[in-house]
């Protein structure tokens, strides 16, 4: 996999630059470089994408469907390979990362048919002879920021809906897992997508949003990460009146009711859990739990935590890989101490695993206080948290107390109190009862300081379009 920074029509690889290294996750191995992005560099993406703008809004939906079901269809020949080097950057089970790869190209063929959809209307005017239209354009070169934990599943979302809409992209994807969003690329390309419809940089994260976010030529941008920096970015893109998806941090509250399944409960929300070794922003993680079930859930929980193997993503055996890098290692030992010396019981794992690779113990912390950390910090990791509950109100409180609202899970067998629950819950997406939150035409996004804006289903595609309005007598 050649990782170079594509713009327009050039390929800059990283003997031509200043380079970072790739680090495997699993042996803390080098396993490649980058090369990082000049401020010429980015002068040339920005006017590369905004001269492929002009001509690329005009190619019909239909025409630019093809590329995108083209392309679709690239990425399932090519998952095997492209899932390689996620996992070899990003350390998730490989077959995990093939998975994702096939979701991708469903996402790219549901915009590509979502696209031709983006219908305008005719409203009846007042006046006879008049004609009041209502069209829907692209909104021009989009600047896109992708994190590492998906690294083919979020590039896929924004790049997939922005070239539906007609709109050109310069790209940045997280300096750790860089190949899957230069796959989608590749695959564009092959699928004949024209040079500079989009474009990918890599570099000096803040100094390249800086950069891209101050010029005019981009006029909207999307970002997935962390809050404190969509912060940031909503500020740089409000200097410029420039809409932003943005979607951010979350701690999602997991109510367990007492007449829940138990059993079924506990399986499926530890499965979830421990996914991508909890490196995901909508992980069940604050486990409320109703009083007389709290032991019987964190017992079955707890052995399907235990039968985890943890390993290298490329062996085929392994159903949980390390973490994807150093930094979370010592937010894992830091959070831990914390609660643990908030009062928090130890349930099981909270080391971490060898003294080689980013590996952490699947673990569980009992009855944590709300004052240990990990009960208001995301901790982004293979860490679940239980607290106990016995009414209807208090735990609604408790769900809703914190800053975050991107996800939200319960699970109760009574159909009152699970429409109680899903509309007290102060959440962008809310799971009842499963925890599939995620499809190519849902929307996915969040609420109070988890961002705003969604991605995926129409609501993905409505924020790359602008309504114009014209009335005509």
């Amino acid at each position: 996999m050649d990782r170079v920074l594509r713009i327009g029509p050039e390929r800059i690889g990283a003997a031509d630059r200043e380079a970072l290294a790739l680090v495997n996750p699993a042996n803390g191995q080098t396993v490649g470089q980058i090369p990082v992005a000049t401020t010429a560099d980015l002068d040339d993406a920005l006017a590369a994408a905004d001269m492929a703008f002009k001509s690329w809004r005009k190619v019909s939906a239909y025409d630019r469907a093809a590329i995108l079901h083209r392309a679709a269809a690239l990425l399932r020949e090519r998952a095997q390979s492209i899932a390689h080097f996620m996992t070899l950057e990003q350390g998730k089970p490989v077959a995990d990362s093939v998975l994702e790869v096939n979701g991708a190209a469903d996402i790219f063929d549901w915009f590509a048919e979502e696209g031709r959809r983006a219908y305008g209307r005719i409203i009846p005017a007042r006046t006879p002879g008049v004609r009041n239209m209502v069209f829907r354009e692209p909104i021009g070169p989009v600047a896109l920021f992708t994190p590492w934990n998906f690294p083919v599943t979020i590039p896929a979302r924004k790049i997939a809906a922005a070239l539906a809409a007609g709109c050109s992209c310069i790209a940045k994807p997280a300096e750790e897992t860089p190949s899957p969003t230069l796959a989608i690329a590749q695959a564009l390309a092959d699928a004949g997508l024209p040079d500079g419809v989009l474009n990918i940089v890599m570099g000096v994260p803040d100094d390249i949003s800086t950069h891209l976010i101050a010029s005019p030529v981009i006029r909207k941008i999307s970002f997935t990460g962390s809050t404190r920096v969509g912060k940031h970015l909503a500020g740089l893109a409000a200097a410029g009146v420039k809409p932003a998806t943005l979607e951010l941090g979350g701690h999602a509250p997991t109510i367990v009711f007492a007449d829940a399944d138990i059993e079924k409960a506990a399986t499926m929300t530890a499965r979830s859990k421990y996914r991508n070794a909890g490196q995901i922003c909508i992980a069940p993680t604050r486990f409320y739990l109703h009083d007389s079930i709290h032991d019987r859930f964190v017992a079955r929980f707890r052995e399907v935590a235990a039968s985890l193997r943890v390993g290298d993503g490329l062996d085929p055996a392994t159903q949980m890989g390390p973490l994807a890098n150093v930094r979370r290692i010592g937010a894992m030992e830091e959070l831990v101490a914390d609660a643990r010396g908030a009062g928090a019981g130890l349930e099981l794992g909270g080391e971490r695993l060898g003294n080689q690779g980013y590996f952490w113990q699947p673990t569980i912390l009992t009855d944590v206080p709300n004052q240990a950390r990990i009960m208001n910090e995301e901790p982004f990791g293979p860490v679940a948290v239980t607290h106990r509950f016995s009414g209807f109100d208090e735990v609604v409180e408790q769900a809703n107390r914190l800053p975050f609202g991107l996800s939200a899970y319960a699970f109760t067998s009574d159909g009152a109190t699970a429409a109680r629950i899903g509309e007290a819950l102060e959440s962008g997406m809310v799971g009842v009862n499963h925890m599939v939150l995620t499809t190519p035409e849902t929307p996915f996004g969040g609420v109070k300081e988890s961002g705003y804006g969604s991605e995926g289903g129409s609501e993905g595609l409505d924020s790359y379009l602008v309504t114009k309005f014209v009335t005509q007598g």
